[in-house]
């Protein structure tokens, strides 16, 4: 059976402090009735996501659309059915927002997601509304004073978000001391804290979570930790895409996009392949590999979460 294929277009709506987000409650008659959701709809078939986005809000919420940008798209199978949610994040828009189908909608703070119930297909969206669009991965700095130097002006100029931390030269014993003062300055500053190290370490040190090198995610056979942290892992083709998405990874990097100096001998995938991988990737998927600041909103446009450096934020 050929299954019927549905494109959606989908709204996290920001509240003008980032801190919250607009959710709607489904109609009791549809499918999926009474779970919570991203405002949006299905597109006819001449409108793009943007175009048929601005429709449906306005229809929906009586908002209109002023400022957006592409945040995730998902493809989710269905038993009778093939979703593709084209998700935006928008970030300025006018009217005040009300269920104009009468259905109940809120402002939900980011954190307070977790416990609304949504469909399956909406999973990886609550997880792209909760992260920052930087990733900031840790250089390896011999010198603690200098590292801490360097880490704290990233937390306090660059307001880094989210954090890895990355030290293959430490033997375990310095790794841990380094990630408890490490985990000290993001908890200070405001931002997540994951470990590059055997997801054994989180027992040791209550980081947000874990980040899987390449290696460990391939010897894995199911997530490693528990569904409240964060799991990342690196990944650099399509089977350990999938492989991320059968562990249940909430996040992963992609790379190389660019030559490196790091890795000068491995090819760079370029944009166009990157574009490819990330429409099929089942999470959000930060671009790495010779990524600046300058490069964000071109990694957005082309289904990124956003970008993942050690040079550009390691000042």
């Amino acid at each position: 059976m050929v299954k019927r294929r549905v494109h959606v277009a989908a709204a996290a709506i920001i509240s003008a402090d980032g801190g919250q987000v607009l959710i709607a409650r489904r109609p009791s008659n549809v499918d999926h009735g009474g779970l919570w959701e991203f405002p949006g709809g299905k597109l006819a078939p001449y409108e793009t996501g943007l175009g048929g986005l601005k429709r449906e809000l306005h229809e929906e919420l009586g908002v209109e659309i002023q400022r957006a940008q592409p945040l995730i798209r998902i493809h989710h199978e269905y038993p009778d059915k093939h979703i593709l949610l084209d998700v935006w994040q928008v970030h300025e828009f006018s009217g005040e927002p009300f269920g104009r189908e009468g259905q109940a909608v809120r402002w939900v703070p980011m954190e307070e997601l977790v416990n609304y119930p949504f469909p399956a297909a909406n999973l990886p969206i609550l997880r792209a509304v909760a992260l920052p669009t930087e990733y900031l991965i840790t250089a390896e700095e011999e010198d603690e004073a200098l590292y801490l130097q360097r880490l704290e002006r990233a937390l306090v100029e660059d307001r880094a978000r989210l954090v890895q931390l990355r030290a293959k030269q430490l033997d375990e014993t310095a790794y841990l001391a380094r990630a408890e003062v490490t985990l000290a300055l993001c908890r200070q500053h405001g931002a997540r804290l994951l470990l590059n190290a055997e997801p054994e370490l989180l027992e040791r040190v209550d980081a947000d979570g874990i980040h899987l090198t390449s290696e460990r995610l391939m010897r894995l056979e199911r997530r490693p930790i528990a569904e409240g942290k964060w799991l990342a892992a690196s990944t650099h083709d399509r089977e350990q895409l999938v492989q991320a998405g059968k562990l249940g990874c909430d996040f992963v990097t992609l790379s190389p996009l660019r030559t490196t100096p790091s890795h000068p001998e491995v090819p760079p995938m370029g944009w166009h392949d990157f574009q490819q991988l990330v429409e099929r990737a089942a999470m959000p998927v930060f671009a790495l590999g010779g990524m600046t600041r300058f490069d964000a909103n071109h990694a957005r446009a082309v289904g990124a979460q956003g970008i993942a450096s050690i040079r550009d934020f390691w000042k």
